[in-house]
């Protein structure tokens, strides 16, 4: 994941007196899942348009696999597969004959049409249901479907507008799971732009958090963590075979292990509040002293805790400011302890 894929600079949109897009800078790289994450009217689906050349910048550039997507957006559009969040197909056909349409739209030569065609149906679970009536998908089916008509181009980049949208949860996790095996096994850049949480988490390498056109922080889900949280990133809870004395003869060791600042002992539940990621070696230290391990559980923050942090008592709203934006922002900076 070296070479930059999608290139946003500075890039800017009003509607009328409205900034959809503030100042919106954002690399993604070639083989990477990007969500992009942010309440409906964020401006997620203002910035794929101008990713796709189908809406003008105020300001600002936007490159796709290097080419200028407002200057040149046919050339664009060759190389990127779009999926929006309302699908549609003629229903007297089946899939494989407005998959066929499809390929023949965009120049597919005939004589690999069928094969590409039929190979990509497959590719997304559909090669049961291709001779079926589209008009009898369910919701699920018709947005493999979708994935098959952006996939039979071959594209270098797909980009997904909330592509989970009505399907039901085993549905959406077989969805989401496709399209991180095809990534992997295809190379392909994807942009998911959505607002639910745990799918995002669930599928992408990195994240951004989108709100009233700016991004406001982006990373892995475990850096962002990290720097939000800070202190309470490393909070481990070890569960012992049997209860420990009071007072523990190696308790004051464990108070001066590396990393750790703080231990809480009940009974046979030890709870420790570290630094650094030292989980290893607070294992061993019990083995050592003869103790065996029932279980540990190290504390995880998710895009919910992440996301809360962010909105909770509805800090960010329509009418927040930038500099009350720029006060929430500043943990997300802060730098980590030596």
């Amino acid at each position: 994941m070296g070479e930059t894929i999608i290139e946003l600079e500075g890039l800017t949109k009003y509607y009328g007196s409205v900034k959809a897009v503030d100042n919106l800078s954002l690399d993604i790289k070639k083989g990477e899942i990007f969500g992009l994450l942010g309440p409906n009217g964020a401006g997620k689906t203002t910035t794929i348009l101008m990713m796709l050349g189908l809406s003008e910048p105020a300001s600002g550039t936007v490159r796709v696999c290097g080419v200028n997507a407002t200057n040149n957006p046919i050339a664009v559009k060759r190389k990127v597969g779009y999926m929006p969040d309302s699908l549609g197909f003629y229903d007297n056909m089946t899939a494989l004959e407005n998959l066929l349409y499809i390929a023949r739209l965009n120049e597919i030569p005939e004589a690999d049409i069928a094969r590409k065609a039929e190979e990509t149906l497959t590719a997304v679970g559909l090669a049961g249901e291709m001779h079926k009536k589209t008009g009898a998908y369910s919701r699920g089916m018709k947005q493999r479907l979708g994935l098959a008509d952006v996939l039979v181009r071959e594209p270098e980049v797909i980009i997904l507008d909330e592509p989970t949208l009505g399907i039901d949860p085993s549905g959406i996790r077989e969805f989401l799971a496709l399209i991180r095996q095809l990534s992997r096994e295809q190379g392909l850049t994807v942009l998911l732009s959505s607002h639910h949480l745990h799918q995002v988490q669930q599928v992408c390498d990195r994240v951004g958090i989108f709100v009233q056109g700016r991004l406001l922080v982006e990373g892995t889900i475990g850096t962002l963590a990290r720097n939000l949280f800070d202190e309470e990133s490393f909070e481990v809870t070890v569960q012992l075979g049997r209860p420990l004395p009071e007072p523990w003869e190696h308790e004051p060791v464990l108070r001066q292990q590396h990393g750790v600042k703080q231990v809480k002992i009940a009974g046979d539940t030890v709870e420790l509040s570290c630094e650094e990621q030292v989980t290893p070696d607070i294992v061993r230290f019990f083995v050592s002293h003869g103790l065996d391990i029932l279980g540990v559980q190290q504390k995880e923050f998710g895009l919910d805790e992440i996301y809360q942090r962010y909105f909770e008592n509805n800090l960010i709203s329509a009418d927040t400011d930038e500099k009350s934006i720029n006060i929430l922002k500043r943990p997300l900076f802060k730098r980590s302890k030596p």
